[in-house]
């Protein structure tokens, strides 16, 4: 098996690194990181006007039905740059979700819209307990008449200050773990629905509070059948936690190589940092948990495009690996970089924050290792 990227993959690469470097630089992540929503829409249009939006949405709903290792191929590139905006909650998450189990009409009403850059849209799953899994899922789904009724709380939503669509995972009053949870699409600006934003560390990923009082809809804004929306959920948080590791490699390569330039030009007792073990060590180990990560996201990202048995545990395995070694490295990087990497000035703590987002999204290292022994014994 080849697990090497296509000319065609290479050359995206090339087009990805190039255009986020003009249009992504440091200074630009700055001022989105100061804004109220972290989103610019003149941005979002020149996403768009590249075809990263409907990078692999099908063809037919105005996307470039490309496949997820397409994808990571860009996002990867994104992480160099810390990108911010609601490119996951949008393209990937609720992206992947629509395109899996939306009906004829819910996706001619939606992906169109993803793709020109003109809907942007989020998934609320998780709630104040906290948990990943089903039985996490509190919020309630009741018949209002024609149509249903939702009630509860959801917690760190990515991105739902800015959202037109919010697809929200709830459950029938008496059921338990998987058994009645369901996926809903509630519209901005729906009676019932707030949404308030919260404070977060990573500046770059903005998450908010969705409370949900009586908000009634249509039976036609479920996704897929009712009471399927946790085999929904799996298969949306597996490629979100492989778009998560491809950003995480990206963002870690990127500290590795701001350490090493620095460990060459910085001196201490006449000589260059980068001269003694201590920090050569701390290169070598970086490079191996960069090399780690990119071998168990790339394979992850082919299991999850081929839709093979084992890409569960296949996105598992590699969000464990990439929780930790993203952390790890960009802690290094600022352990390298001395005092200056604790500044405000300096990017490592940009990249520290990220990481540290990410590191717990969809779960933290020691909840996917757990996942992983589960479907090995």
């Amino acid at each position: 098996m080849d697990f090497g990227f296509s000319e065609e993959q290479e050359l995206l690469r090339q087009s990805a690194r190039d255009f986020l470097s003009k249009e992504c630089p440091m200074p630009f992540v700055r001022r989105l990181m100061e804004d109220e929503t972290g989103h610019s829409p003149d941005y979002w249009r020149k996403l768009a006007d590249m075809g990263w939006l409907g990078l692999t949405l099908p063809e037919d709903a105005g996307g470039s039905g490309l496949d997820f290792v397409d994808l990571t191929v860009v996002l990867e590139e994104m992480g160099r740059v810390v990108m911010p905006g609601p490119y996951l909650s949008t393209v990937v998450a609720a992206g992947f979700a629509l395109t899996d189990a939306a009906s004829p009409a819910l996706r001619a009403r939606t992906l169109p819209g993803i793709a020109s850059g003109e809907l942007i849209a989020t998934v609320a799953q998780l709630e104040p307990s906290g948990r990943w899994d089903a039985e996490g899922i509190a919020a309630t789904l009741r018949d209002d008449g024609a149509g249903l009724r939702l009630d509860g709380t959801k917690l760190f939503v990515p991105d739902a200050q800015v959202a037109d669509l919010i697809i929200v995972a709830a459950r029938r009053p008496g059921t338990s773990a998987a058994e009645g949870v369901s996926l809903v699409c509630v519209e901005k600006g729906s009676p019932g629905l707030e949404v308030r934003p919260l404070r977060t560390m990573d500046q770059t990923r903005r998450l908010a509070e969705v409370r949900l009082d009586g908000v009634s809809v249509g039976r036609d804004a479920l996704l897929g059948a009712e009471g399927e929306g946790w085999r929904i959920l799996e298969r949306m948080s597996d490629r979100l936690k492989v778009a998560l590791c491809a950003e995480a490699c990206g963002g870690a390569q990127r500290v590795l190589e701001m350490s090493v330039d620095y460990a060459k030009v910085r001196e201490q007792f006449g000589k260059p940092i980068g001269s003694f073990q201590a920090i050569q060590h701390k290169c070598a180990d970086m490079l191996v948990q960069v090399e780690c990560a990119k071998s168990a996201t790339y394979y992850a990202a082919w299991a999850v495009a081929n839709d093979v048995e084992e890409a569960p545990l296949a996105a598992a395995m590699a969000k464990a690996w990439c929780s930790d070694a993203y952390r790890k490295v960009a802690g290094e990087g600022i352990q390298i970089h001395g005092g200056i990497g604790f500044t405000w000035e300096h990017d490592m703590h940009i990249y520290f924050k990220r990481a540290k987002s990410s590191e717990v999204t969809c779960g933290d290292a020691t909840w996917n290792r757990e996942l992983v022994a589960q479907r090995i014994l």
